[in-house]
């Protein structure tokens, strides 16, 4: 990896931290230094990325693709063309999600790989976030390709193939639980190409939900993450543990929280946020996980 930076000059706003710490993607790390050279480094794309932000421009470093190559797939994977402001105008008027955007503005949605993502986010059922991210780092560590020419010991994330390859009980000694056997029977009807991720973006929102929860382990949770945060379904709205306290804290009654099963809890926020109902759940579920820290 060379020394020199490459810049991304921000046309809107963006909080990088926030944004890389939000939950929504697990290889991503913090490397602390002295205050002008830290840095987030990630594996995206079968790329080893080193990124911070500074003076309203991103600035990154990326191997084995030349910078040059690798910019157009980091603006879009950061979200860099969703309009912020927007998509502000359209849901601050709520008195919680306003308040939130007022706390971290700039955080965007990212647009990751889909099969990661849906990995990933199988690997969180009854999981925490620092579990979740081992569980991903040691997947790629026992079954991705090295990283061509990177000075790491980082490996990208496998792919289909690999994990079938490898078997669910290779999955077990991972320590990943009940979670392998959905890992390892996911992998294989992406492999044999019986559900095309990629082409699910293109897919609309409720047709997408019906087909990826056809998969061992996903649920409306699950699929709902996976189609927010990889396949462009801004009006997805996954309930988690955090979005479920969220709704009964902020929103509903007593009498109807003890009526109210999360499929209702979503299509309510879905009706309530509209389009871009994924950006009041990211926001929602920032300011509930870190309520009080």
């Amino acid at each position: 990896m060379n020394d020199d930076w490459t810049a991304i000059h921000l046309s809107g706003p963006l909080a990088l931290a926030e944004t890389l710490e939000s939950g929504q993607a697990f290889r991503w790390r913090k490397i602390e230094r002295e205050e002008s050279e830290t840095h987030y480094e990630g594996v995206i794309f079968g790329n080893l990325v080193r990124v911070r932000q500074v003076n309203g421009k991103v600035i990154f470093k990326s191997d084995p693709d030349p910078e040059s190559a690798f910019k157009p797939i980091l603006e879009d994977y950061l979200g860099l063309n969703h309009d912020l402001e927007s998509i502000y105008a359209e849901i601050s008027w709520d008195e919680q999600v306003g308040s939130a955007i007022d706390e971290y503005p700039g955080m965007r949605i990212l647009r990751q790989d889909p099969w990661e993502c849906l990995v990933a986010f199988i690997c969180s059922a009854n999981n925490n976030i620092p579990r979740i991210s081992q569980n991903v780092e040691d997947i790629a560590s026992a079954f991705g390709p090295p990283i061509s020419g990177a000075d790491t010991d980082r490996r990208a994330f496998p792919s289909p193939d690999s994990i079938v390859e490898a078997g669910e009980t290779a999955l077990r000694e991972l320590r990943l639980g009940f979670r392998a056997k959905y890992i390892a029977a996911s992998a294989e009807r992406v492999a044999n190409a019986d559900i095309d991720l990629f082409a699910l973006r293109e897919t609309p929102y409720r047709e997408a939900l019906a087909e990826i929860v056809t998969l061992a382990g996903v649920a409306d949770k699950v699929g709902n993450c996976v189609l927010m945060m990889s396949m462009d379904k801004l009006e997805a709205f996954p309930v988690d543990v955090w979005i479920d306290r969220a709704l009964r804290e902020w929103y509903f009654s007593e009498s109807e929280s003890k009526s109210m099963p999360r499929t209702r809890m979503r299509e309510w926020a879905q009706k309530r946020f509209g389009r871009y109902a994924g950006y009041a759940n990211q926001y929602l579920f920032q300011s509930r996980r870190l309520q009080g820290k």
